[in-house]
C-alpha cells in the first residue's frame, strides 16, 4: 500500500526534486569544464634545491595527471557538501513556501466544512493580488451566494405553497359546510316543499362555488405550466373577442367602454392568453359599479407588447394592491368565502404573464378601482400570421 501523501509534502519534494536535479546537472556541466581546462593549462613547475640526485625528477606528465585528478576529486567533495546543504535548505524552504502556498486552500476548505444549510452567510476571504486563488475563492463564493438564493427560493416556495394548500382547503371546506349545514337545519324536523326548496339552492350555490373553485385552480396550475405550442397573437384582436363575449354583462352594469387597440403581437399559447385578458376584463366587469367605466388599450412601447385595463370600482388600499396577485384574495385583502369568484382571477393573470416573460403591474386608481397594466416581449412565430383561437 502506497504511504499517503499530503499536497504539502508532495510540493516539498517537487521542489526539493528540482533543486536536486539542477544541482546535479550544474555540478557534472562544471567538473567537465574544469577538466577540460585542465587537460589544456596545467602547469608544474618544479624547484631543486637540494641539487643533483640519486632519484631525479620525477615524469612530468604523471605529476601534472596527479595534481589534475586530486584537483578533480576535491572539487566532487566540496560539491557534494554543498549540493547536500543546498538541498537541505531547498527542503526546509520548499516545506515553507508550500505551506504559505496552500494557506488559501486550507482556509477555503476550513471555511467549506463550516457551512451548512442552516448557516450560509459566511465567505471564503478574498485577498489582494488576484491571482488563481483568489479566483478560485471568488468562483466558490459566487457558488455560495447561488446555493443561498436557491435555497431562500426554496423556502419561499414552500412557504407559498402552504399557504396556498391552507387557502385552498378552506375554500373547498366552506361550501361543504354550507351544504352540511343546510341539510342538518332542514332535516332537523319535518321539512315542508317551500324548505326543500331552500336547502337545494342553497347546496346548489354551494356546488357552484366548488366547482368555481376547482375550476380556478386546475386554470393555474396550468398557467404555471405554461405548456402548449406558441404562435403569433395579436392582444388586440383577443381583446375585441372578449368584449363581443362579455357585451351582455357589460350592458346590464350599463359601463361605457373604451378601448384604443393597436397591433401588439406576441408569441405566445392563444388559450392561456385568451384567458389572462378574459380574467381582466371580467374583473374590471365584476367589481365595477353600475354606469361605471373600463379603459381598455394595446399597443407597442419601448420595444414591448402592452396591454392596459383600467376600471372604475371600489376604493383600494394602494399598498395592498400587489397582493390582489395572490391566490383567494379580494380588493379587501381578505379571502373568499362563498359569494363571487373563486378569488384565483389576477393569480391566473400573474402566472400566465410569467410564463409569457411578461411583466405584471398593478395600480390602484385614487379615485377607486385598477389599473393593470402587462409588458409582452415583442415576438412573432417564424411563419406565422397573428392569430386568435
Amino acid at each position: 500500500m502506497r504511504p499517503h501523501l499530503t499536497a504539502r509534502s508532495r510540493l516539498t519534494l517537487l521542489y526539493t526534486g528540482m533543486v536536486l536535479a539542477a544541482g546535479i546537472v550544474l555540478t557534472t556541466l562544471t567538473y567537465l569544464l574544469m577538466r577540460r581546462a585542465l587537460g589544456r593549462r596545467l602547469a608544474v613547475v618544479f624547484i631543486d634545491t637540494n641539487g643533483p640526485g640519486p632519484g631525479g625528477l620525477p615524469p612530468l606528465p604523471r605529476v601534472g595527471d596527479e595534481v589534475r585528478q586530486a584537483t578533480l576529486s576535491e572539487f566532487l567533495t566540496q560539491a557534494a557538501i554543498a549540493l547536500t546543504v543546498v538541498v537541505l535548505l531547498a527542503a526546509v524552504l520548499g516545506w515553507l513556501v508550500a505551506g504559505r502556498v496552500l494557506r488559501p486552500i486550507r482556509t477555503i476548505s476550513s471555511t467549506a466544512r463550516r457551512l451548512s444549510v442552516e448557516n450560509l452567510s459566511e465567505r471564503v476571504p478574498v485577498t489582494a493580488p488576484t491571482d488563481e486563488l483568489t479566483t478560485l475563492a471568488g468562483t466558490i463564493n459566487g457558488m455560495l451566494d447561488r446555493i443561498q438564493q436557491g435555497i431562500s427560493e426554496r423556502d419561499r416556495v414552500l412557504q407559498s405553497q402552504q399557504l396556498f394548500t391552507a387557502n385552498a382547503a378552506h375554500e373547498l371546506r366552506t361550501p361543504l359546510t354550507t351544504m352540511r349545514t343546510a341539510i342538518d337545519v332542514t332535516l332537523d324536523g319535518r321539512p315542508d316543499t317551500d324548505e326543500l326548496l331552500a336547502m337545494t339552492r342553497d347546496i346548489k350555490t354551494a356546488v357552484e362555488h366548488s366547482q368555481r373553485t376547482l375550476d380556478g385552480l386546475l386554470a393555474l396550475a396550468r398557467s404555471q405550466a405554461g405548456a402548449g405550442p406558441k404562435h403569433s397573437v395579436d392582444l388586440g384582436d383577443i381583446v375585441t373577442t372578449i368584449l363581443d363575449h362579455t357585451a351582455a354583462e357589460v350592458h346590464a352594469k350599463e359601463l361605457v367602454v373604451r378601448t384604443d387597440l393597436l397591433p401588439a403581437v406576441v408569441a405566445g399559447v392563444p388559450v392561456l392568453l385568451e384567458r389572462m385578458v378574459g380574467n381582466l376584463i371580467d374583473n374590471a366587469i365584476a367589481y365595477n359599479h353600475v354606469g361605471g367605466r373600463i379603459d381598455v388599450t394595446t399597443g407597442c412601447e419601448d420595444g414591448h407588447a402592452v396591454l392596459r385595463i383600467a376600471n372604475t370600482g371600489p376604493v383600494i388600499a394602494p399598498d395592498t394592491a400587489h397582493r390582489l396577485l395572490e391566490p383567494f384574495v379580494r380588493g379587501d385583502g381578505a379571502r373568499l368565502h362563498t359569494e363571487g369568484g373563486a378569488g384565483l382571477g389576477l393569480s391566473i393573470v400573474h402566472n400566465i404573464a410569467t410564463a409569457h416573460g411578461a411583466t405584471l403591474t398593478v395600480e390602484a386608481a385614487p379615485t377607486g378601482g385598477l389599473r393593470i397594466a402587462a409588458f409582452f416581449p415583442l415576438g412573432r412565430v417564424p411563419g406565422g400570421e397573428a392569430t386568435v383561437r
